[in-house]
Order: C-alpha cells, then sequence, then structure tokens
C-alpha cells in the first residue's frame, strides 16, 4: 500500500512527463511526501539513465514507492499497450492522481518533427497523447470508491491565448502554421473541460456523485529545457543569445522547483477536491479563461470527433503495417532457415563424399 500523504491520504498517481523541467520537480516533491509515484517515460526500464534516475529520486526522497513504466507518447500504440493493461486489471488498480506534464514545442527554426505515427509533433504529443491516455484511462477513474478524491492536471500556458481551432485541417499536420504551440495547448484546455463533463455526466452504479477532477495547471515562465527550445529559436545564434542574456534569464524566470507549486497546489489543497472541476490554476491563483472555446461545448464536440476519426484511422494503418513487417520477418526468418537447412545438406554431402573416396582408397 502506498505510505500516507499528509498522514491523512494515500496517494497513487501516474505522471506524464516526470524526469524534466517542472515535472521532474513535482515528481520529486510528492515522492517526498511519501507518494506512490508511476512515471511514464519513452526510455526502456533498462535504460541506465533511467535506473539511475529512479535509484537517485528513490534515495534523495527516501521513498522507495517510485516506478517507472515505458510509455512513448509519440507513439499511439505504446499508449494503448499501457493504458489497456492498466485498465484491464483485476481488480481495479488505485489511482488517485494523473499528473500530465509532458510537452513539446518545435522551435521557429527547427527542423520539422513528427511522431512515430507520423504526425505533426506539437498536435501529437501535446494533444493526441493526452487525448488518447485519458479516453482509455477514463474507466480506470471512474470506478474509483467514492470516497477518494481523485484528480486529472493538465500542464498548459499562457500560449493557448494566440491559439485558433478553426483553422485545424484534417491532415497530419492539423494546426496552422506560425501557431502550432499555442493550438495544441488550446486544444488541451477545450479537452480538458470535455473530459471533466464527461465523467460528471457518467452514473454510478452506487448513486454517488462523481469523485474526479479536472485542474488546469499554468506554472508561469520557467527554466525548462522546453523554455530553453523556445528563446533559442532552434538556431546557433538564438543558443549563442540565450547565453550571453542567462543572467536575464536567471532573474526573469523561475527556477522548476518555483514553477512546481502550482501542480503542487492543485495535487493536496483540499478545497479543490470538492465542488465542480475544470478549474484553472496561474500560478498559484485561481483564474478565469481567456479563451470563449473552452467552455464551447460545440467546439469540444468537434474536436473530440476529430481526435476520435484520428485516432482510428491512425491505429488502423498502424496495425496494417505491424502485420505487413511481421510478415515480412516470417518470410526472412524461413528464407535464412532453408538457407541453413540447404547448406547443412550440403556440409552433409560433402562429408559422405569425403567418406566414400576414403573407403576407396587402397591400402599401403
Amino acid at each position: 500500500m502506498p505510505i500516507p500523504l499528509f498522514g491523512e491520504i494515500l496517494f497513487k498517481g501516474i505522471s506524464a512527463g516526470g524526469t524534466s523541467g517542472v515535472g521532474a520537480a513535482v515528481a520529486h516533491s510528492l515522492a517526498a511526501r511519501g507518494a506512490q509515484i508511476i512515471l511514464l517515460t519513452h526510455h526502456a526500464q533498462s535504460d541506465p539513465f533511467l535506473v539511475d534516475y529512479i535509484d537517485d529520486l528513490r534515495t534523495s526522497t527516501n521513498n522507495e514507492l517510485i516506478y517507472a513504466e515505458q510509455v512513448d507518447l509519440a507513439s499511439l500504440q505504446s499508449i494503448r499497450l499501457f493504458a489497456t493493461k492498466w485498465v484491464d486489471n483485476a481488480p481495479p488498480r488505485r489511482l488517485d492522481m494523473v499528473i500530465l506534464c509532458a510537452d513539446t514545442i518545435k522551435p521557429r527554426y527547427g527542423k520539422v518533427v513528427t511522431t512515430k505515427d507520423n504526425l505533426e509533433v506539437n498536435w501529437g504529443i501535446n494533444y493526441l497523447a493526452n487525448f488518447h491516455l485519458l479516453s482509455i484511462l477514463s474507466p480506470a477513474l471512474r470506478v474509483q470508491p467514492p470516497d477518494r478524491d481523485v484528480r486529472i492536471m493538465f500542464g498548459t500556458c499562457s500560449s493557448y491565448i494566440g491559439g485558433d481551432l478553426k483553422s485545424l485541417k484534417d491532415s497530419r499536420s492539423p494546426l496552422p502554421s506560425g501557431k502550432e504551440y499555442g493550438t495544441s495547448k488550446l486544444a488541451v484546455m477545450v479537452f480538458a473541460q470535455a473530459f471533466q463533463k464527461h465523467l460528471d455526466n457518467y452514473q454510478r452504479p452506487d448513486k454517488q456523485p462523481n469523485n474526479a477532477r479536472v485542474i488546469l495547471v499554468d506554472p508561469g515562465y520557467t527554466r525548462t529545457p522546453g523554455m530553453r527550445r523556445w528563446l533559442t529559436m532552434g538556431s546557433l545564434w538564438g543558443l549563442l543569445i540565450y547565453l550571453l542574456m542567462w543572467p536575464l534569464w536567471w532573474l526573469v524566470l523561475k527556477p522548476p522547483v518555483q514553477g512546481a507549486q502550482t501542480f503542487l497546489r492543485a495535487a493536496m489543497e483540499a478545497e479543490l477536491g470538492r465542488g465542480v472541476g475544470g478549474r484553472f490554476l496561474k500560478e498559484c491563483r485561481d483564474v478565469d479563461f481567456l479563451r470563449p472555446e473552452i467552455r464551447d461545448e460545440e467546439v469540444a464536440k468537434k474536436l473530440w470527433n476529430f481526435g476520435e476519426k484520428q485516432i482510428e484511422a491512425l491505429e488502423k494503418e498502424g496495425a496494417v503495417k505491424r502485420a505487413l513487417a511481421k510478415k515480412e520477418d516470417e518470410k526472412k526468418q524461413e528464407d535464412e532457415k532453408k538457407k541453413a537447412a540447404k547448406s547443412a545438406r550440403k556440409s552433409d554431402g560433402k562429408g559422405a563424399d569425403g567418406n566414400a573416396k576414403a573407403k576407396k582408397k587402397p591400402l599401403k
């Protein structure tokens, strides 16, 4: 069982993006308070970096209840394998919290990067990965006992204000040019509100009210790898300017530990576990949204359907590719076996011929 947190509740949570930046600071702070944490990371469990990271985290927090699962948010199949394994567990696994800190940004002058499903990276990781993960984990959240305080936290930032959902295209790169990151964050916030309504509309068998609440979190401007990529704009000149201006950035930008405070408030303040969900915390303050689309049910419905159709098409395409690759591998293995058998017969034949010639030699 997980260790008591603050001596009054038990906590077991999933954290995506918990190995760097604000996510790492959140994971460390919660682990230091005795939380049982499962970090979702693209690193293999045998990766030396991940092994050392988990060992160091356990040692520094005096908490052995820290684990990692390999989940590549750039792969829809990887997300499905993890989430379905979690949901299919019997009896249902305890889940108090899901913290979605994973984030990426393509710098202005950076190379175009795609996910393993050939999706534009801002859309694939910042939005579709979260949508896919929670769509599958939804039954695991709804099945938690009514006396449990379940929270789902989405990391976001002020760039959502410049997002443009009206310009979404039905393609592998659906985001409008120049507004990719901001639109992906706006989409996440629309989905967060829609997911809260999805949880509220569920009729529990025990007739108890919904006990899962969504909280949107903006930690503010923080010194993270993502912020560095954005400031350097993906160029060497940008990196040089960033280094020369480092004293200014050190003064203006918060360290990850300070950025983590808003997530910690969302995770631990009792008042946020009561009343309606879907609240927005910006730098530890309860604020309102600056875009009306976030509460628009029609926008949310269109976005939800758009995501479902895109995932369905991509997963079908991925299944076909994996089936073809499997057949190709099986064919190669069969060809290799045939070659090995043929070479073995040849070597046996040569050996038999040699023995026959040796028998025919006259004795001296």
